[in-house]
């Protein structure tokens, strides 16, 4: 079989690290991939490279010979990539949008990894809402997000990869003086007959919308009608005091002036937050982040769903990926 033409430098990744583990599950835990993502890099280079490179039992891992023979040679070429993103990447930082600047889960996962890559840059970008900035990332002009990847176009996905982070449990944000802003929690079902502001009409959010429209059907919520698009939170909180609508929010929602915001119950509608990425992204603090986004998430358990948490059938399906 001839050699092949190129090598995807995430399949030597996956190759050494099971080498230097011996063990499928511990290879995939230090790589913050599934095991089933591993193996099946694993089994990829295999195949291109025409060798059986591991012997695999159900009590061990072992090298064969052409395994124990790619070793150095996977760890030069890795070696080799890394200096030349290193010597790169201090050309530009790692641009993460975070949605607005009082969100939460994007800016303690950057704060995590700029805690762990301290030598190396990333640059919070506010780009509003993940449509917004799936655009600007297909297009270059940005590397990471985060948002609900399921609530996406298709052909922004196509483009686009992600890894889940958070169950984000929602809220209402009511004016102080609403009939509802006296109870510590909303039950879903006293908020039929309300007229309930979700980004209706902004180009930039339509998966959060889309997130609302589901949660609102059949238990007699209305969607607000699109109010005009405001920039910046002044603004925000400027037209909103207009309509004095009650705003779908997430638990985590800053604080605006003369509201309260109260936790949703009865079911516990949750927000799917996944850290969102070009494909074929290649940055030297691009690895720092998504391990900051595992370590995160697993410390304050943001992926455990409650009992009685709610998200749509798609978003369950797509919020069980790891790549």
């Amino acid at each position: 079989m001839p050699a092949p033409a190129h090598l995807d430098p995430r399949l030597l990744r996956a190759f050494l690290a099971v080498a230097e583990e011996l063990h499928f599950t511990r290879a995939a835990a230090r790589l913050y991939v599934a095991q089933q993502a591993l193996s099946r890099d694993v089994r990829r280079l295999e195949r291109e490279l025409g060798a059986e490179l591991f012997v695999r039992t159900t009590r061990q891992v072992t090298l064969t010979g052409d395994g124990e023979r790619l070793v150095p040679y996977a760890r030069r070429a890795l070696q080799a990539q890394d200096d030349l993103l290193a010597a790169f990447g201090q050309a530009r930082p790692l641009l993460v949008d975070l949605n607005s600047p009082g969100l939460v889960t994007g800016r303690r996962v950057l704060h995590r990894a700029r805690a762990l890559a301290p030598e190396l840059e990333l640059m919070a970008r506010y780009e509003s809402g993940l449509t917004g900035a799936a655009a600007e990332m297909v297009a270059g002009r940005l590397d990471c997000s985060f948002g609900r990847f399921a609530g996406l176009d298709p052909a922004l996905r196509a483009g686009l990869d992600h890894q889940p982070v958070r169950f984000e449990p929602m809220a209402i944000l009511l004016p102080e003086d609403h009939p509802l802003a006296e109870k510590s929690l909303v039950p879903l079902s006293a908020l039929a007959g309300e007229t309930v502001y979700a980004g209706a009409g902004n180009p930039r959010t339509p998966e959060w919308t889309d997130l609302a429209r589901r949660l609102f059907e059949e238990r007699g919520i209305e969607l607000a009608a699109p109010a005009p698009l405001a920039i910046g939170d002044e603004e925000f909180q400027r037209i909103m005091a207009k309509t004095r609508n009650p705003i779908l929010a997430v638990v985590d929602f800053p604080a605006m002036p003369r509201t309260v915001l109260r936790p949703l119950v009865d079911p516990v509608p949750l927000s799917p937050v996944s850290l969102v990425w070009r494909k074929g992204l290649v940055h030297p603090a691009f690895d720092a982040l998504r391990r900051a986004a595992a370590e995160v998430s697993a410390e304050e358990r943001w992926l455990r769903r409650p009992a009685d948490g709610w998200i749509p059938a798609m978003d369950s399906a797509s919020m069980r990926v790891h790549n």
